[in-house]
């Protein structure tokens, strides 16, 4: 089982969307059995929480069932999940860093990737801009904008664990 967490700040706006994302992404590769996707926090502000309003409805307007976003809540990243991630995804640089500061080992920091980082369309883009900003802030176009730079990535992730999957180490170059 090859395990991945998407984390942004609270755990209620892009990490949901990404794990939505990528959970149907990896079905519809015929993945879904072969790897486990989760989303946290790096704060535990909103553990407990539902899912924000805004991204809720993002994610029905992509035909997510309603069912599974109201069911959705927030949850804090813990320092244990390290040892059992094989990827990491940070939906901005703060949380990349964040995330990298807590990595108890080297091996551990560098499965701390930008989702952005897989979306071809970024290549050549400075690190300093594959974030996507925290729509909280924002009205609905800016939660519409975040979806669209997650999606853009999904393909990246899903061929990069494809291969993983297919390696004899379990891990993509």
């Amino acid at each position: 089982m090859y395990r991945i967490s998407a984390v942004c700040t609270g755990n209620i706006c892009r990490s949901p969307m990404a794990e939505f994302c990528l959970v149907r992404a990896f079905e519809n590769a015929g993945l879904g059995t072969a790897v486990e996707v989760t989303s946290a926090g790096v704060t535990a502000w909103e553990a407990g929480r539902p899912m924000d309003n805004r991204a809720k409805s993002e994610l029905l307007n992509h035909g997510f069932p309603a069912a599974s976003v109201e069911a959705f809540h927030a949850r804090a990243f813990e320092a244990e999940e390290f040892a059992r991630l094989d990827l990491i995804l940070a939906l901005d640089n703060g949380h990349l860093q964040e995330l990298q500061d807590r990595a108890p080992t080297e091996a551990d920091r560098d499965k701390v990737r930008l989702i952005r980082s897989f979306d071809p369309a970024a290549a050549g883009v400075p690190q300093e801009q594959l974030g996507i900003d925290d729509p909280w802030y924002g009205d609905m176009s800016d939660f519409d904008s975040s979806y669209a730079l997650i999606s853009a990535a999904v393909p990246g992730v899903v061929q990069y664990v494809a291969a993983a999957l297919d390696s004899p180490s379990g891990t993509a170059r």
